[in-house]
């Protein structure tokens, strides 16, 4: 349709203004008909989280999402402007988005009653009509909903006057999604001022009250903790909230690593073909699973994904250092380069024993070791390996390290008997690169199945009886 540039124009081509709640409604009707994701990208909420928010949305409903960090809320509240029609007409340089047909702002107001038809329009993409703000203690209303204006009151309008106002961010997100994340960091003073802006559609100035009939759909994130009563939220402005929505981290292992995998930094600026096997892409994503269910973690904060995307880049780069070195083709990750994770899982998760010297590396490398224990024994017995088992019985030792080429590695894969066979199962291990990082891991394995002994000398580790 050809965009309307007054208000006679688009009242012939027969053009409906509709809310917020109807564009939304409107285009998940479309979606859910014609089989539509309404979230691509977003892993693991099919069946969960996704449906409370079609229900929600087809309810015309204000949301409030519950989760710990690093499950996705802020990425689903800015999916959902894709909801909203592409673009609308608004009043030609309106603050707030005033739709043509009825306009809310004095200003507005005036103008059509002076113009009629001719009233200048122009249009705006979905984009332009999200807005977002992080809550801390020193947002105000006036960031929020707006403040008297002292260059308007000089000119000679009085305090009430509603065009005395500089609007704040909600009001120029009029006609939109406005989302608030951290919603309980915000003083009680604002949240009073939010919820009697939901719900009355009214706020108050500096003492006047001023009508603000927004069309806004309220979107907010919290940390369960905080969002109770023993928390930081007012209990008016939860019931202002129709829904509150829970998340939750990934519940199976395919998800973890389809986010994984989704969300890493590109391959293709590394330069060299990057071959992550399957094996070391479960040992990642089981170590944050155990992480998350871990005694001595504070689970309260939550074990981000975050965790197992950044371990996986770390891995990934600390084998690509290698591979550069030794001027080899191919990236593939070992167990070897697990020391890499350190960097990248210190700091996103919090001990739960502050007080007694716990050392962070110490649960890092316990909740690897479990990783690797639970991989292990999906691909592998220890009986199926006893022909391994019984050469290092013969006094024989494998020395490996981070910065072994991977040909190396070949030598040790003829002589031992039955660690081809092994490496076999874990599928096609092809190239050297793929065969080396097998090895590692089947000997890791028997040794934490303590079949193997391990010494480890600087960067070098020493597998033997």
């Amino acid at each position: 349709m050809k965009e309307a540039k007054t208000l006679g124009e688009i009242k012939k081509s027969g053009y409906s203004a509709l809310t917020v709640r109807e564009e939304m409604r409107k285009n998940l009707v479309h979606r859910l008909e014609t089989g539509n994701r309404i979230l691509p990208g977003i892993v693991g909420y099919d069946e969960t989280v996704i449906p409370d928010i079609e229900n929600a949305i087809l309810s015309g409903h204000h949301m409030v999402f519950l989760g710990e960090r690093g499950q996705a809320k802020s990425r689903i509240i800015r999916g959902l402007v894709s909801l909203l029609d592409e673009r609308i007409p608004i009043v030609q340089g309106c603050e707030i988005n005033d739709s043509p047909f009825a306009p809310i702002c004095r200003g507005c107001r005036r103008r059509l009653e002076e113009q009629g038809d001719s009233l200048p329009l122009e249009w705006v993409d979905r984009d332009h009509r999200y807005g977002e703000k992080l809550a801390t203690p020193d947002v105000s209303i006036a960031d929020l909903i707006g403040e008297i204006d002292p260059i308007k009151v000089a000119e000679g309008r009085y305090l009430a006057d509603e065009e005395t106002i500089h609007y704040g961010l909600i009001p120029r997100t009029n006609r939109g999604i406005f989302a608030v994340n951290e919603l309980p960091d915000l003083t009680e003073k604002v949240q009073v001022g939010l919820f009697n802006l939901m719900e009355e559609k009214d706020v108050q100035i500096k003492g006047y009250k001023i009508r603000l009939p927004l069309d806004v759909v309220i979107m907010a994130s919290a940390n369960p903790e905080d969002y109770t009563s023993r928390g930081r939220i007012i209990t008016p402005l939860k019931d202002r909230f129709d829904v509150q929505i829970r998340t939750h981290y990934p519940r199976e292992i395919k998800d973890e690593i389809a986010i994984m995998e989704q969300e890493a930094a590109p391959m293709k600026q590394r330069g060299r073909a990057v071959t992550v096997p399957q094996f070391i892409k479960e040992i990642l994503a089981h170590m944050t699973f155990e992480a998350r269910k871990s005694s001595e973690i504070n689970q309260s904060s939550g074990v981000s994904v975050r965790v197992t995307i950044n371990n996986y880049e770390s891995l990934i780069s600390n084998a690509e250092k290698r591979a550069l070195r030794l001027r080899e083709g191919e990236v593939v990750p070992r167990v070897s380069d697990f020391h890499a994770m350190l960097a990248s899982t210190g700091g996103k998760i919090e001990m739960e024993y502050v007080g007694e010297e716990r050392k962070e590396d110490d649960l890092v490398d316990k909740l690897f070791n479990r990783a690797i224990l639970k991989v292990f024994d999906q691909y592998f017995t220890v009986n199926g390996l006893q022909k391994v088992v019984d050469y290092f019985n013969s006094g024989w030792g494998v020395e490996v390290s981070d910065v072994m080429a991977s040909q190396d590695y070949l030598e040790g894969i003829k002589e031992i008997p039955g660690l081809k066979e092994a490496i076999g199962t874990l599928g096609p291990m092809e190239s050297p690169a793929l065969m080396a990082s097998a090895t590692e891991f089947v000997l890791e394995g028997l040794h934490l199945h303590q079949k193997l002994n391990k010494e480890m000398e600087g960067g070098r580790i020493t597998y033997g009886k």
